[in-house]
């Protein structure tokens, strides 16, 4: 037998991955689109917009490329961009920050968020995150050796339970991340309950770690940085990115905002994780930061004209929809049609009505808290919005019990 026929019938070695990894499966988005592309169905599940982004922030990156800035950017950003950033911080939230000494330009929010729990959590620290959360939040928690504690939302308003939070909090705990607009619910944190958050994180010395990617799409209330609460920038790292914002999610323009003891930190697991991001595209966030108001009042009114549509599409084919204050996001309560969980919602939805959700269990560390619940997106196009909603009228029957 030739040698690589012997090879080619052996049995492939066992996946090999660290114990720190092991939990984690491929994430449930890329098995959602795989499943998608398989059965021809409507994406409705994963976060990104099917229209591009605005014609001038992509033709400064075309700028950027023909004027040759296609080498290793500064490893803390761009200095331009790094200005751009803090003018907007300040916009947003009055707080002026030295944009030489407290931002730093990451490969997309993501990357922040690893840099920032590498960089300032000690194996065995306690991280408090709110569930249903993003899924990378406790995979870069492990990954930094972390003690992941979860305070749960509950339907219908996804209110913060305080006093849990209050009874949580110990001696171990390091940090709390939040995430206002919240990703998967819509949920916006009041001014009271950030104020609670705030004053339990200074009567117990405890940092928070805030992801604000969905800032600009604040529906029903203004959006609040906790960092501009009294007594919290200190400790305080402001979390966000240009993908949400200005529809070029490929681009991967992050950046993190902090006090400079904790942005030293953030700056030294972000320089061994990336080192730089991408110059070319930097330079044209910097004309997308400074664009005018006129631009994000009209996505804010463009997002929540499509939002309007789905959520009373969706309740027209029988959901039961949940209050959506930010992000493009809503979250469904999926049992009037008799499936027995999210997940087999979910594969039924794609597989024999060409539709795809997210289930939100994987957002939980106890999956049986988000089984009854599913997540559409509605950064699409409205004739995408109308051809998912009417294969579900067609095809999606209430069961009776």
């Amino acid at each position: 037998m030739a040698e690589n026929e012997s090879t080619q019938n052996s049995v492939p070695p066992p996946l090999q991955v660290a114990k720190r990894l092991e939990k984690f499966k491929t994430t449930i988005f890329t098995q959602m689109s795989s499943l998608a592309i398989k059965h021809g169905a409507i994406n409705l599940g994963q976060g990104f917009p099917n229209f591009d982004g605005p014609d001038f922030v992509k033709e400064a990156a075309i700028q950027a490329i023909r004027d040759g800035k296609n080498q290793y950017a500064r490893g803390c950003g761009v200095p331009d961009l790094n200005l751009a950033v803090a003018e907007r911080f300040k916009k947003d939230t009055g707080l002026v920050v030295d944009p030489e000494r407290e931002v730093t330009v990451t490969s997309g929010c993501t990357e922040a968020i690893a840099a920032t729990m590498l960089s300032l959590v000690n194996p065995g620290d306690e991280v408090v995150v709110f569930a249903p959360f993003y899924d990378s939040y406790e995979a870069t928690l492990s990954m930094a050796g972390a003690v992941t504690k979860s305070i749960t939302l509950r339907p219908p308003t996804f209110s913060a339970p305080i006093d849990e939070l209050r009874s949580l909090i110990s001696k171990s705990t390091r940090a709390i991340l939040l995430n206002t607009p919240h990703n998967p619910t819509g949920k916006m944190f009041t001014r009271d309950e950030l104020d609670a958050i705030a004053s339990l994180c200074i009567e117990h010395d405890v940092l928070v770690f805030s992801d604000e990617v969905y800032d600009k799409l604040a529906f029903e209330l203004d959006h609040i940085s906790i960092a501009s609460l009294p007594g919290m920038y200190e400790r305080t790292v402001t979390l966000n990115s240009l993908g949400k914002t200005f529809s070029l999610t490929g681009w991967k323009i992050g950046w993190a905002i902090a006090p400079p003891h904790l942005t030293w930190g953030v700056r030294q697991a972000h320089s061994f994780l990336t080192f730089a991001t991408a110059t070319p595209l930097q330079h044209a966030a910097v004309a997308a930061l400074r664009a005018p108001d006129s631009y994000f009042e009209e996505l804010r009114r463009d997002y929540l004209a499509k939002k309007s549509i789905l959520v009373e599409w969706l309740k027209s084919v029988g959901f039961k929809v949940f209050p959506s204050s930010g992000t493009y996001f809503v979250v469904v309560d999926h049992t009037p049609f008799g499936q027995e969980n999210d997940v087999a919602f979910c594969e039924y939805l794609i597989k024999e009505v060409g539709v795809v959700a997210i289930p939100t269990s994987v957002f939980y560390l106890n999956p049986e808290e988000g089984k009854n619940l599913v997540r559409f997106t509605f950064c699409k196009d409205e004739q995408t919005l109308r051809s998912a909603v009417e294969r579900m009228k067609e095809k999606l029957i209430i069961k009776k019990h």
